[in-house]
């Protein structure tokens, strides 16, 4: 979710030359990237110092509509084509491998080496490598985290739990203490939407189970996925969650929770510069990693976020590329983090770095969970087998199917679509 986790960004970007000659040789990049919608834009100025750095090279940004289904179709459909109309391009992280693939993206092998992946976190690294080749550099990150009310917990003598079940025991002790039909006790993405992909996801990882198999298997610990999303439909039939969280999204659950009506949710890092920013739960919200299940494995929160590639028909690939470099490098992640715009650097020593932590407390804590995360499958058929398993779980959890029946539904499905494709 990407764009579950970047309610405050807007994405940009495509439409123009990919490249001009202006004059004396002098070169114009077209970069596709996300415009900041917070207090101040940094890009500009990044780009700006860029070309001070490299005389001759011109660079510009063009917008696109923010919505992730509507980017992925308009470059789709302009990558497809003979010619190119942009040199750089902002990517979810779930894209990278279907790009790569379809040999829309400049391989950085020859540029980008082992040693300078190494500062990003290792989930953002996988995620922008695929069949032993580099495809893309990290840029910013999330992660999946669970958020909890300090004050309640603490009223009832309870901490942060480390399994889902104790979670939704603490969730049903508060209500029933605080006797307030409008406290809920746990809140999550359920819409049928690449959201509930990631929660599900979770509580997979959490049982120790997996949608895809290192081995191309689908669904391949089949009872442990099945208790998993069993769980999920649980929390609703036990009233520990609201029914309506099967149509919720990221804003839709956030807001309640932020108005003081829910003792855990689910959600993204960007939501707690909003809680601290100026709502009824101001300084009392916490948040920690997310749970496991019992006789399962530690939680791990799903990864998100955006990555640089280069368009393989750029007519120039070193300008691109060091580009690229450059906004991925640490003083561009840097000016990014400072800028107060919710979008959590790759680079792992930013959320140590004094100067950081002094203006964004929290980074450090942010640093263990984007650590200990995970990303969702890394392949280039993602996309095809989010649309496959949305429906089936969705149904699951409003009792169409039965979680056995609608796991098999998924298993069948995929398993022919993949078979076709390998």
């Amino acid at each position: 979710m990407t764009w579950a986790a970047l309610v405050l960004v807007a994405a940009v970007a495509l439409g123009g030359c990919a490249e001009r000659r202006d004059g004396a040789g002098a070169v114009t990049l077209v970069i596709k990237h996300a415009k900041i919608l917070g207090p101040s834009d940094p890009i500009p100025g990044l780009l700006r110092e860029f070309e001070r750095r490299h005389p001759g090279v011109t660079v510009r940004s063009e917008p696109l509509t923010w919505t992730s289904d509507e980017q992925h179709q308009f470059y789709v459909i302009n990558l497809d084509g003979a010619s190119p109309t942009f040199d750089v391009l902002m990517l979810d992280v779930i894209w990278v491998p279907e790009f790569a693939q379809a040999g829309w993206l400049l391989d950085l092998s020859p540029w980008v080496t082992r040693e300078e992946l190494a500062p990003h976190f290792p989930a953002a690294v996988e995620v922008a490598t695929w069949g032993g080749r580099v495809w893309a550099l990290p840029w910013n990150m999330n992660v999946g985290v669970v958020y909890y009310r300090t004050d309640l917990l603490a009223k009832y003598g309870l901490k942060p739990p480390s399994t889902w079940e104790a979670l939704a025991e603490q969730a049903e002790r508060v209500r029933a203490g605080e006797r307030d039909a409008r406290l809920d006790g746990v809140l999550w993405q359920g819409k049928q939407y690449e959201g509930l992909v990631c929660n599900v996801l979770e509580h997979f990882w959490g049982s120790g189970a997996v949608l895809l198999g290192d081995d191309g298997r689908v669904l391949p610990e089949p009872a442990r996925a099945e208790a998993a999303l069993a769980f999920m439909r649980g929390l609703i039939e036990r009233g520990v969650s609201p029914g309506w969280v099967t149509a919720g999204d990221e804003e839709l659950t956030r807001r309640p929770f932020g108005d003081g009506r829910a003792v855990f949710l689910r959600s993204w890092p960007y939501a707690l510069d909003l809680f601290e920013a100026d709502s009824p739960v101001r300084g009392r919200v916490g948040m920690a990693a997310l749970p496991g299940h019992a006789g399962g494995a530690a939680g791990a929160g799903a990864t998100g976020g955006f990555h640089l590639a280069v368009n393989r028909r750029t007519r120039h690939a070193e300008a691109a590329v060091a580009l690229v470099r450059y906004l991925a490098g640490e003083g561009a992640q840097r000016a990014l983090t400072a800028a107060g715009v919710a979008l959590y650097p790759t680079r792992m020593a930013l959320y140590h770095d004094p100067e950081i932590v002094r203006t964004h407390p929290q980074m450090p804590r942010f640093h263990d969970l984007m650590l200990a995360a995970r990303p969702r499958p890394v392949t280039p058929y993602y996309l095809m087998l989010s649309t496959t398993v949305q429906p089936e779980f969705s149904a699951a959890l409003v009792a169409v199917k039965t979680p056995r029946q609608a796991l098999d539904h998924a298993r069948r499905r995929l398993e022919y679509m993949l078979g076709g494709l390998r």
